[in-house]
């Protein structure tokens, strides 16, 4: 786990500045200097581009991490990543041409219950292909085992371009239009940038004579194509689907909400980084003892970690929500279930990596297309009755299922899980801790009573944690520390 902990740290000090940032946009910046409206309208843009962007990117950044590792030869890989380059293409142009011709159909459909997407429904194209091909370039450097400056670029860059952007909109330096397109190019820049940085640790020599069993490379891509983003576009389908039968200005109530409930996937998003092409290597070797401990670990890991992201979330909602504009507090509900989903996530560990990466991968296809029915489904029937809290309900169920499928299936062919009864004691703790001091309230000011509450609940359950020996690598890592 050496070279996992130290590139996951490094990962989550970046991700969480990356947040750090994008909570000062998103709780602050977007909701004073934007008009709900607008707010809106860039919510759904983002959020419907990264809808289309998984079929966009062809499976492809799945691909390179699974196959990379079992080419030996120089020319064998040479080939396979030129193929990786341009197979994203094959979705890209056709999907373009549909567009060119039956944009003005696209465009009445997308803005039938709000004309303010009408004049920028192009730019979710553009912002699908640069979000497509930034991840094929981001897991070009994964497969080398360089994955701390992507996650700048994934994490940072963009959200203090867009900080930027806002402070410029607010001293009246751009307009609302111009801010837009600001966005747009600011994703397309990322981009280009994170695949100069590919390709200075290995720079492709096209070649197209494929060496390899293309066959079975690109029955692969396609199958991934939803299985492998799954968890991605729920989160984006239920803001696409509320802009579809809600006002637009609900996306942004529920944009803060997820937001703040996705704060809680930081430490899985930043350990995948290296735990995936990690996986991938075990399951070419065959090695399932390195495997089934690296999937306990995980777990555990992500779970103490995740859940003290989670305490201090549940403990200081209410007094967040008193710093933000009064209607914004109308989404309260959907971070304490979305809150839930993550926890859950993180539970899993590397199980998604696992089934991902094995040769029992078709499978997920499945059980992904499953889900994005059910979720469709729920939405549908669930956000014209509760609205906002319909769509987080819909998505805590479909989530449910989806993992616990996920944890049969792979305890069904490796015979692992990743639970141990330092799972229970967690979550236990968990659990005592939020109920515990949600309802204990200062009263000073919200900031003041937040940063309270965080120490004195933060400091119980690192106790606990510690005292308790609940994961050996943070007891290692805290060991060192008090030692310094």
């Amino acid at each position: 786990m050496g070279i996992v902990i130290k590139q996951s740290i490094q990962n989550t000090i970046t991700t969480y500045l990356g947040f750090a940032i994008g909570a000062v946009n998103a709780l602050f910046l977007y909701t004073n200097f934007l008009t709900d409206e607008y707010y809106g309208l860039v919510g759904y843009l983002l959020s419907t581009a990264n809808v289309m962007m998984p079929f966009f990117m062809f499976g492809v950044s799945n691909t390179l991490v699974k196959f990379y590792s079992s080419y030996k030869t120089k020319k064998q890989q040479n080939s396979f990543l030129t193929l990786m380059l341009f197979l994203p293409l094959i979705a890209i142009i056709p999907i373009g041409f549909i567009g060119v011709l039956g944009y003005e159909s696209i465009s009445n459909w997308l803005s039938s219950e709000n004309e303010i997407i009408k004049d920028y429904t192009y730019l979710i194209y553009i912002i699908a292909i640069a979000m497509a091909y930034f991840e094929v370039f981001f897991a070009w450097s994964k497969i080398h085992y360089k994955s701390v400056f992507g996650n700048i670029m994934k994490e940072i860059f963009h959200r203090l371009a867009i900080m930027l952007l806002l402070f410029g909109l607010h001293n009246k330096l751009i307009n609302v239009e111009q801010f837009i397109i600001a966005i747009v190019i600011v994703y397309v820049v990322r981009m280009v940038i994170m695949k100069f940085y590919a390709f200075s640790l290995r720079l492709p020599k096209l070649d197209l004579k494929f060496n390899f069993e293309v066959a079975s490379v690109l029955k692969y891509s396609f199958l991934i194509i939803i299985a492998g983003s799954v968890a991605m576009l729920m989160l984006d389908l239920d803001k696409f689907m509320i802009g579809k039968l809600k006002l637009i200005e609900n996306i942004a109530y529920y944009n803060v909400a997820i937001f703040i409930a996705t704060v809680i996937a930081v430490p899985a998003r930043a350990m995948h980084q290296i735990t995936y092409p990690l996986t991938a290597k075990f399951l070419n070797e065959n090695n399932t003892i390195a495997l089934a401990e690296l999937y306990k670990k995980s777990s555990i890991n992500l779970l103490i970690v995740s859940g003290l992201i989670f305490i201090l979330i549940i403990v200081n909602i209410n007094q967040l929500y008193i710093l933000l504009p009064q209607e914004y507090s109308k989404a309260l509900f959907v971070v304490f279930i979305v809150s839930v989903v993550k926890l859950i996530d993180n539970l899993l560990g590397i199980n998604n990596s696992i089934i991902f990466n094995s040769n029992y991968y078709r499978i997920i296809l499945f059980f992904g297309v499953l889900i994005i029915f059910v979720a469709v489904i729920l939405n549908y029937l669930l956000i014209p009755v509760y609205d906002i809290n319909g769509a987080a309900i819909a998505t805590f169920l479909a989530m449910l299922l989806y993992s616990s499928i996920k944890v049969w299936y792979v305890n069904k062919k490796f015979k692992m899980h990743p639970f141990s009864l330092q799972t229970v004691y967690s979550l236990v703790l968990i659990l005592l801790l939020s109920v515990s001091f949600y309802f204990w309230e200062f009263g000073f000011y919200p900031i003041v009573n937040i940063i309270a509450k965080s120490f004195i609940a933060a400091a119980i359950y690192c106790f606990v944690v510690y005292r308790f020996k609940l994961s050996e690598d943070i007891t290692i890592i805290l060991n060192k520390v008090l030692r310094r």
